[in-house]
């Protein structure tokens, strides 16, 4: 299964017809968010077929699918199961500040057609032509955003097999300086996506005007995961092993927030490990704890640590007398931890 977007062309009246179908579709998920949680408290569950159907023809009071309506259902019901089961958090009610953005369409979409689709209850939609992949549309989803409308497509595929370039084995130490720091010394640097954009979002922001402030934000997270996207698949295509330093991304983000933020590190691991699958790399990701302050050449614990001993970033160690480069040699850590550990995959396997 697999995920592709297209950018609607929408005239005016379509454009009114699912802002408004988004209103009512917010009234619907707080609905079921508060009935699940207070019938929780009676001892009262419900299982996911029968939660879809407890607005049964309620679709053709408001004017939207029955099917639409039950998708919202569906999520509801699906988001407070993950946080019963400790995944997930409590799931939050629709607003304006908190503002449902997309509608769904569970049923398989045949009608592509050239650069028109055709949606239950929304009719003949264009959109900008472009390659999609072949196989069969399974669901759909149009989902609004600062930059326009657009149509996630969910198609029953495989992914393309990513060609291998090279054989070899990495451990990434992850920083907010540079963006990464291999075990093989490359050092990627941190291409600040978001503060070439501060002075810019500022403005906007104290000029409140919100649709430029939330696409300057858009824009910012493009930059970020197409960065993301086209440094995994050198990682990939380059390695058939890659070790990645797992860090406590939240509490360091309490420390050091925006800089944090803009690196993008969960992202990042979360492609390599797909993409792994795809291209045939072993992808293993180990805790970092003393992968700074070990020797990688004794192993001996003599190292820098703590926030205190940041700003050191070479250092020599008192037993064996080998200089190092702070990071380089976490990352050199990280490799031989990841050499005896299972892969991410094997792991899913097992689960």
């Amino acid at each position: 299964m697999i995920q592709h977007q297209i950018k609607l062309r929408l005239n005016t009246t379509k454009e009114a017809q699912l802002n408004d179908w988004l209103f009512m579709l917010t009234g619907v998920w707080n609905f079921s968010v508060r009935k699940i949680e207070q019938d929780a408290k009676d001892g009262i569950y419900y299982t996911a077929l029968g939660f879809q159907n407890i607005l049964a023809d309620h679709g053709k009071k408001i004017g939207i699918p029955s099917h639409t309506v039950q998708g919202i259902l569906s999520q509801a019901h699906t988001a407070w199961s993950r946080c019963f089961k400790k995944i997930g958090g409590k799931p939050k009610l629709k607003g304006n500040r908190n503002k449902l953005n997309s509608i769904p369409f569970p049923d398989p979409i045949k009608s592509l057609d050239g650069n028109h689709v055709k949606l239950p209850g929304v009719g003949l939609i264009r959109f900008h032509k472009q390659d999609i992949p072949e196989g069969k549309v399974k669901c759909g989803r149009i989902v609004k955003r600062a930059s326009g409308w657009y149509l996630c497509l969910f198609i029953d595929a495989e992914r393309a097999p990513i060609e291998r370039k090279a054989d070899g084995a990495i451990g990434i130490d992850p920083g907010f300086k540079d963006l990464i720091v291999t075990s093989d010394g490359e050092k990627m640097p941190h291409p600040k996506e978001l503060q070439a954009s501060i002075v810019r979002l500022g403005q906007a922001q104290r000029g409140i005007n919100r649709k430029l402030v939330a696409r300057l934000h858009e824009r910012i997270k493009n930059q970020r995961k197409d960065r993301n996207h086209k440094l995994s698949l050198r990682l990939v295509q380059e390695n058939s092993l890659i070790v990645f330093s797992k860090d406590n991304i939240r509490g360091i983000a309490k420390k050091f927030g925006k800089s944090v933020a803009s690196s993008g590190h969960a992202q990042l691991r979360s492609q390599l490990a797909y993409k792994g699958l795809a291209g045939g790399t072993r992808y293993v990701e180990v805790a970092s704890r003393n992968s700074t302050k070990t020797c990688s050449a004794c192993g001996c614990l003599s190292g820098p640590s703590g926030l205190a001993m940041l700003a050191v970033r070479e250092w020599t160690c008192t037993s064996c007398g080998t200089h190092h480069d702070r990071d380089c040699n976490a990352a050199i850590n990280t490799l031989v931890s990841g050499l005896v550990q299972p892969s991410m995959q094997e792991l899913r396997h097992v689960a």
